[in-house]
């Protein structure tokens, strides 16, 4: 079968169809289960190239830990503030010049638009890390990663996605992905914080959500609780972040409510949302996401760079 990945860019999960998925899924599992002198054969002699303009832990690392557990080495800009950009380079000749010292591009910037933009200017794939407030595609992949490997399945879960909805770029993509799926979506945020009408024309033609402010009165119910931060960096009226600050919080009693088999997943880095209290409780699997946040990219940049995939 002809892989539909190599030397392609990953922008938008939009792109993604549910056989994508299974692609990208059953290329994790290989991986997973390959022993590591196999793995590290997979992309011999490639290079990634990273450009974050936004500050990243999980996402640039796990990148570079994954592209090193495939064989592969990484070089990059982890700090704008320490590159050309501080000078004025623009973000073009900037993608134009990292494409000749890489084999595949990660790209994370502020502006959205931003990875749209430099997939056309790059030579080489370019994979979308985070473009402002808009998508997030590989973190929606281990998301959907995650769910299926600890539920067993996607379709026919409940699923509520919490906190803050209307600049969080890792809920449209996550709800972009889902909507290929049969599920149940409750979204929960403060009123100020709801999801972007203008941005999810699209998901409301394939996914059927319901919107509400109330935590607890859900929770009894839910298959899986996807928490986000409130993002403070993306108010421009501190006083407005103050107001929603602190709106909900994850602890043990709330755990207590949860199904026995329920999953409480975070994208992370989280704040004050989810209690250190429940890290050891069997729900608790925001740990595990960022494991399979590694797998997941080290499969893409597989099936990126290899006509093969993994075979």
């Amino acid at each position: 079968m002809s892989n539909s990945f190599f030397q392609k860019d990953i922008v938008s999960v939009r792109d993604f169809d549910k056989q994508k998925f299974e692609t990208v899924f059953q290329a994790t599992d290989k991986i997973i289960e390959m022993n590591q002198s196999e793995r590290r054969e997979i992309v011999r002699g490639k290079t990634l190239g990273y450009l974050f303009f936004e500050p990243s832990t999980r996402t640039r690392l796990s990148f570079e830990a994954a592209m090193a557990s495939i064989g592969g080495t990484s070089l990059g800009i982890a700090d704008a503030s320490s590159s050309s950009a501080k000078k004025g380079e623009s973000l073009a000749d900037t993608v134009k010049i990292m494409s000749l010292y890489s084999d595949v591009l990660v790209l994370r910037h502020q502006l959205d638009g931003s990875s749209r933009f430099a997939a056309e200017i790059s030579e080489k794939p370019l994979i979308n890390a985070g473009s402002g407030t808009e998508e997030h595609p590989t973190q929606a992949i281990l998301d959907l990663y995650t769910i299926r490997k600890e539920k067993k399945r996607i379709d026919g879960l409940k699923i509520g996605i919490i906190g803050d909805l209307k600049y969080g770029r890792t809920v449209y993509s996550l709800l972009y992905a889902l909507s290929n799926y049969n599920v149940d979506v409750k979204l929960i945020s403060p009123q100020s914080l709801k999801i972007r009408s203008d941005s999810t024309y699209e998901i409301r033609k394939k996914l059927q959500y319901t919107e509400t402010s109330d935590l607890e009165e859900n929770l009894d119910d839910l298959d899986v609780i996807y928490i986000t931060r409130i993002q403070k960096e993306r108010f421009a009226d501190i006083e407005e972040y103050v107001k929603v600050r602190g709106s909900y919080k994850m602890d043990p009693e709330l755990v207590k409510k949860l199904k026995d088999d329920a999953i409480i997943m975070h994208p992370l880095p989280r704040l004050d949302e989810i209690s250190h209290e429940i890290d050891s409780a069997k729900q608790a699997k925001y740990f595990k996401q960022a494991q399979y946040g590694k797998d997941t990219r080290a499969a893409l940049l597989a099936l990126i760079l290899n006509e093969n995939g993994v075979a």
